[in-house]
């Protein structure tokens, strides 16, 4: 329809309704103009205005709380996928890139304190996040050296109780600790993105680096069926489980910080587990058993 159809129709002015279908294509109702000769409004075949009653920001507060991909159950993704659907096309951009702007992984690194407290520009580096724009960030590491760099942020992880954004820099990909970060400051220039980016995959390879740094030694063994539970509750991401073996067993690595220690962990583990590598884990194993059973086969025979 033309605007003058649309004015006569309502029985308004032609400015009046050129007026008000602008603000309705702002507003997010699926309406824009043609024009030239026979030209005018159309309204997007199939589309439907939004039933959510949601207001952009609500929108993208839930797709964040309800979104990551590695805590949202498939009954939430459907319920979010049907959502997005019921969204105007301005919500819709930002609530989906709140959906994957997150990782929840509830496993924490080593025994450290946590942090009580969401860290100071959390909240931010999600906007940039979300916003898709660059950021310039101040950071403190380790060592208390501070530096200032231009990032492209991708991802925000929350780990355990701590939180990690994940970057695009000058040197590649890195991540931050968020409770090292000193300003966070948007420069309004657009973050380039990988196209096959995926946080979630990204995370894994970050974590999985990190573990294997944290935790160099792997140990190889041979496991019974009925002791991949224990080792499970006993080792949890340090435990790699392969395929099995011609007499059922099941090859397993378990990942430790060194030799001693690690064999220590294992000793008690016998009656479900064969240690076959390295040689280092073996000798520990042996002579500890040798010291068991020097100290307590005495008390038996008494």
């Amino acid at each position: 329809m033309t605007a003058a159809e649309v004015a006569r129709e309502l029985e308004i002015s032609e400015r009046t309704a050129r007026r008000d279908l602008d603000a309705l294509a702002m507003a997010g109702v699926p309406v824009y103009s043609l024009q030239g000769r026979g030209g005018g409004w159309r309204l997007v075949g199939g589309a439907r205005t939004d039933l959510s009653g949601l207001t952009a920001s609500e929108a993208r507060a839930l797709f964040l709380v309800a979104g990551p991909a590695s805590a949202a159950t498939p009954a939430v993704k459907a319920a979010l996928r049907k959502l997005v659907r019921a969204l105007p096309e301005p919500f819709r951009v930002q609530a989906e890139a709140a959906a994957s702007s997150l990782v929840v992984d509830p496993q924490r690194w080593g025994s450290g304190r946590a942090e009580r407290r969401p860290p100071r520009f959390l909240d931010p580096l999600q906007d940039a996040v979300i916003r898709g724009v660059q950021v310039r960030l101040g950071y403190v590491d380790r060592t208390g050296a501070e530096t200032e760099r231009t990032v492209h942020p991708l991802g925000i992880v929350a780990k355990g109780r701590s939180w990690y954004l994940v970057a695009g820099t000058e040197s590649g990909r890195r991540t931050f600790r968020i409770d090292r970060v000193s300003s966070a400051d948007p420069t309004g220039d657009p973050v380039h993105r990988p196209v096959d980016f995926d946080l979630a995959g990204s995370w894994r390879e970050i974590a999985d680096e990190v573990d294997r740094r944290r935790m160099p030694l792997e140990a190889r063994a041979l496991c019974v069926p009925d002791g991949i539970g224990v080792l499970r509750m006993g080792f949890g991401g340090r435990l790699e489980v392969g395929g099995s073996t011609a007499d059922g067993r099941i090859e397993v690595v378990i990942r430790g910080n060194d030799e001693h220690t690690l064999a220590g962990e294992l000793a008690g583990l016998v009656e479900w587990l064969e240690v076959t590598g390295p040689p280092g884990v073996r000798d520990h194993l042996a002579s500890i058993g040798n010291v068991l059973a020097e100290r307590y086969g005495a008390v038996r025979r008494r």
